[in-house]
C-alpha cells in the first residue's frame, strides 16, 4: 500500500546539515578548527551566571527577553522594541522565511553563502535561488540580476562565511536601494564583532524599511553551546516574527548568559584583538607555504589549494596530526578548507603541520 502520509513540498530536497568534525579516529590530542568557535570560551562573568542559573531552573523564563534586549541596544546603541532574540540567528533565519516566504516564492542567496538559507528556504516551500559570487565576494549586480516579482528575501552574511570575504556599506545600500519593493534584505552577521567599528549593517537597518540584521553570541562571545542570537529590523517586521516566535524559546541560562557576554566588553575585545593578531599571522604564515587565501574579516581563514585532491590530501594529513579542519566542496569550493583561528599553540601547529604536508606532497 502507497504511504499517503508526505511531507510539504521541498522537505526532501533539504540536504541534512553537516556540522564541522570534532573527532579524528585514533587520535586522542585533538584541536578543533572546524566551527569557527572562540579558542578561548565563554567569560568568567558568563560562567559565574550559568552557575547561579540552575536555582532557577523549575521557572519558566521571560517572553519578552526584555532584559537581554536592553542590554544588547545599549551596548550597540539600538532601539530595544526593534530587536528580537532567538535560538541562534539561524532561528531568526527561519522565523523570516517562515513569515515572508511560501510556494511560488524566490529567496536568494549566493554561491557559496551558508547552509542555512537553502535549508530554510525550503522548510517555508518556498523556492531557493542561487546566484554567483565574483571571486568569492557578494555580487550585487548578479543579486539585482536574479530580482524579480516573485523574489521575497535577499539573504548576505557580511562578513561571510566559509569565504571571510565582505563588501562595503555603499555596495549593501546600493542592493537594499535597487531590490524589489516587496523585497527583504537579510544581512547576517554572525562575524560582525571581528571587523573593528562595523555595525553589522545597524545604520542601514535605521535608515531603510527593508533591511534587517542578524547577529549571534556563538563566535565572538564564545557560547555556541548555548544557542542564542538575535535581529534587529524595521518595527513592522519584528512584530511579524514574534509572532511565529515560540514564547519560551530562550531558556533563563540562555537568556542570563547571553546578557553577561554582551556586558563584558573588556573580554570581547581581547577575544576580537587576539584574533584578529593570530589570524594575520596564520594567513600569512600559510602564504608563505604556497597555500593563499582571501583577506579573512571573520575568525578564520580559507586556505586555497592547487585542485580539490591537495585539498582533500591535505585535509587528511592535518586529521591524521588530530588537527581538524573544514572541508567546504558543500560550497562549491572544493579545493579550500576552512581553518578556524585558534589560540596561538593551534595557529602554530597548523602551520607546522601544513609545512610538513608540503614536503611530503
Amino acid at each position: 500500500m502507497e504511504n499517503v502520509i508526505q511531507p510539504q513540498p521541498g522537505i526532501m530536497d533539504i540536504q541534512l546539515y553537516q556540522g564541522g568534525a570534532s573527532h579524528a579516529e585514533g587520535v586522542s590530542d585533538v584541536v578543533k578548527l572546524s566551527s569557527n568557535e572562540n579558542p578561548f570560551g565563554p567569560s568568567d562573568a558568563v560562567k559565574e551566571a550559568v552557575r547561579k542559573s540552575v536555582h532557577e531552573l523549575h521557572r519558566y523564563p521571560s517572553i519578552d527577553h526584555l532584559s537581554l534586549r536592553r542590554a544588547i541596544a545599549q551596548v550597540h546603541k539600538l532601539d530595544a522594541d526593534r530587536i528580537i532574540c532567538g535560538v541562534g540567528s539561524d532561528e531568526i533565519i527561519s522565523f523570516l522565511c517562515n513569515a515572508y516566504a511560501g510556494p511560488g516564492d524566490e529567496v536568494i542567496h549566493t554561491e557559496h553563502g551558508f547552509a542555512m538559507y537553502r535549508i530554510s528556504t525550503l522548510a517555508a516551500g518556498a523556492t531557493p535561488v542561487e546566484v554567483p559570487e565574483r571571486e568569492r565576494t557578494v555580487d550585487v549586480d548578479a543579486i539585482l540580476d536574479a530580482c524579480c516579482f516573485r523574489t521575497k528575501l535577499v539573504f548576505i552574511a557580511n562578513p561571510a562565511n566559509p569565504t571571510g570575504t565582505m563588501i562595503g556599506g555603499n555596495e549593501v545600500a546600493r542592493l537594499a536601494d535597487g531590490l524589489p519593493p516587496q523585497t527583504l534584505l537579510v544581512l547576517d552577521g554572525a562575524y560582525a564583532e571581528y571587523v573593528d567599528g562595523f555595525d553589522g549593517g545597524a545604520s542601514l537597518v535605521d535608515s531603510r524599511d527593508n533591511v534587517i540584521m542578524t547577529r549571534t553570541f556563538s563566535k565572538l562571545y564564545g557560547l555556541g553551546g548555548l544557542r542564542i542570537g538575535w535581529g534587529y529590523g524595521p518595527a513592522p517586521v519584528i512584530d511579524v516574527l514574534n509572532r511565529v516566535r515560540g514564547p519560551f524559546n530562550l531558556s533563563q541560562t540562555q537568556l542570563v548568559a547571553a546578557e553577561a557576554a554582551i556586558r563584558d566588553r573588556g573580554y570581547a575585545e581581547r577575544c576580537r584583538a587576539e584574533n584578529a593578531r593570530l589570524r594575520t599571522w596564520l594567513a600569512e604564515a600559510l602564504a608563505g607555504l604556497g597555500v593563499p587565501s582571501d583577506t579573512s574579516c571573520a575568525n578564520f581563514v580559507l586556505a586555497r589549494f592547487s585542485d580539490q585532491d591537495e585539498a582533500e590530501a591535505c585535509e587528511a594529513y592535518l586529521r591524521s596530526r588530530g588537527l581538524l579542519v573544514r572541508k567546504v566542496a558543500g560550497y562549491k569550493l572544493p579545493n579550500c578548507l576552512r581553518i578556524t583561528v585558534g589560540d596561538e599553540s593551534a595557529c602554530r601547529r597548523v602551520v607546522h603541520a601544513v609545512g610538513e604536508f608540503r614536503e611530503v606532497r
